[in-house]
């Protein structure tokens, strides 16, 4: 027999949930923790123990070689891929612990920019912002074109592309387009999965600044898995290295350049590394994990 307490129930919890959210996106705890998460696909281990902690207001850079499992990990803390047991806790809330309403309230709180863009083809850059309007929130017409306008604003698109295809669009404008659909609800933490892959260096360095902006300006966490070099000696406050299934380095660009690790001297210090290095002079080597130059 159903109980006709159970929806009262599910409204508080719901309710209490929401509450919590919104006491720890403004506290200074960390807003994610992974423990010790392994993720297998195919028969194949990617992820063997992965573990770290994002706090409030950093800008974390997720890198390692290919097929290390750097996507794997975004999405298996998104919960698009499964994972062994384990935890992965996000605004303090546990996932596994969570029904399918309350999982949809943390998600609320995420944003995510997929590689490439992801943007739907038969839809206008406005209304691939209004996507998560649409499903989540109860708004009308008008004020969801008034907040799509405004985050295309934000990323640094003309008003007039609100109306243009994907396919109108340059490589970079997909990006902000991209980033404005991931800023559409006001997230705590935003996801991004190489953002700056496939623009050229102009490019590349416009959305490293963008992104620098709008994490101090709308305080947000992000976290970025990226290869690019400029990228991490430029913009990211962290960076979180994954190798042979696990965290192999945690800590800021000077932590990574004073490695021992074969895979990250190759990385930092091989010709790619120096460069980047040069070109950002000694002020990047210098961060001392919160942004500053010390």
């Amino acid at each position: 027999m159903n109980n006709p307490l159970a929806p009262v129930k599910r409204a508080e919890r719901v309710r209490r949930l929401t509450e919590k959210l919104e006491e720890v996106a403004a506290s200074d705890t960390n807003l994610l923790a992974v423990q010790h998460v392994a993720v297998e696909l195919n028969g194949r281990e990617i992820l063997k123990d992965v573990s770290f902690e994002v706090n409030r207001g950093e800008l974390i850079g997720v890198v390692g070689a290919s097929g290390t499992g750097k996507s794997v990990l975004t999405r298996a803390i998104l919960g698009l891929l499964p994972k062994t047991p384990s935890r992965i806790i996000i605004l303090q809330a546990d996932r596994d612990e969570h029904d399918y309403a309350e999982q949809r309230i943390v998600e609320q709180r995420l944003g995510v920019m997929f590689q490439h863009g992801a943007l739907f083809s038969s839809l206008t850059v406005k209304q691939n912002v209004q996507v998560p309007m649409r499903e989540y929130l109860d708004l009308s017409p008008k004020l969801m074109d008034e907040l799509a306008i405004l985050k295309i604003q934000m990323v640094g698109l003309a008003a007039d592309a609100a109306e243009k295809f994907p396919s109108e669009l340059s490589g970079g404008m997909i990006k902000r387009a991209a980033l404005a659909r991931a800023l559409a609800l006001d997230p705590d933490i935003v996801f991004l999965d190489e953002p700056t892959s496939g623009l050229d260096p102009i490019g590349a360095g416009e959305f490293d600044e963008l992104m620098m902006t709008l994490q101090k300006s709308l305080g947000l966490t992000v976290f970025m898995v990226t290869h690019d070099l400029d990228s991490l000696f430029t913009a990211c406050d962290r960076i979180i290295a994954l190798g042979e299934g696990k965290v192999i380095a945690d800590g800021p660009i000077s932590a990574m350049l004073a490695s021992d690790h074969p895979w990250l001297k190759s990385y930092f210090h091989g010709k790619r590394g120096r460069s980047a290095m040069h070109s950002q002079g000694r002020s990047a080597l210098l961060k001392d994990g919160h942004g500053n130059t010390r």
